[in-house]
């Protein structure tokens, strides 16, 4: 008798757990990072702001480049003095361009992590209204496999799409 209700006094939050439906979603963070238009915006903005810098360091390059070719090509008539002269110029052009690479790296990193923490914030406050207009119990970012049918991914787009 004590073991039955035992039993009954463990199975009954389990049958109540049952009974409730679970209502859960999942988010894909990278589609939306990749098709909503803050991050579409946010992409371009990024473009336009190193276009710039971008089209200097090609420049760059293709002028060393050509320095060097033409080095190659005369050196053989060079002294030792000046050949020596123009090597280290070629070196010293080429630091400064790999330190104008690696800036340009750098700093194009911490714009596109800037931009991709704001779509993130601001999914999240998608996420958080989503979960509570709705009712959710559990909603989900990263997960290995997950149905069609909990995924609310495209309900999270529209409605970041919907913000100015």
């Amino acid at each position: 008798m004590k073991s039955l209700c035992a039993l009954a006094l463990v199975a009954a939050p389990v049958m109540t757990l049952q009974a409730q439906e679970l209502k859960i979603g999942y988010v894909n963070l990278e589609r939306v990072t990749r098709e909503s238009n803050f991050a579409k915006v946010a992409q371009t903005k990024l473009e336009t702001e190193f276009s710039r810098r971008e089209k200097d360091i090609k420049d760059a390059e293709l002028k060393l480049r050509q320095t060097a070719e033409k080095f190659d090509k005369d050196s053989t008539m060079l002294s030792e003095a000046d050949r020596g002269r123009r090597q280290r110029d070629l070196a010293e052009q080429d630091r400064d361009l790999q330190r104008k690479k690696r800036e340009y790296s750098e700093d194009l990193q911490q714009r596109r992590g800037e931009e991709l923490q704001a779509l993130i914030e601001r999914t999240n406050r998608i996420v958080k209204q989503i979960f509570d207009n709705e009712k959710y119990d559990l909603i989900l970012q990263d997960a290995s496999f997950v149905s069609n049918r909990v995924d609310i991914t495209k309900k999270v787009i529209d409605a970041l799409n919907a913000q100015k």
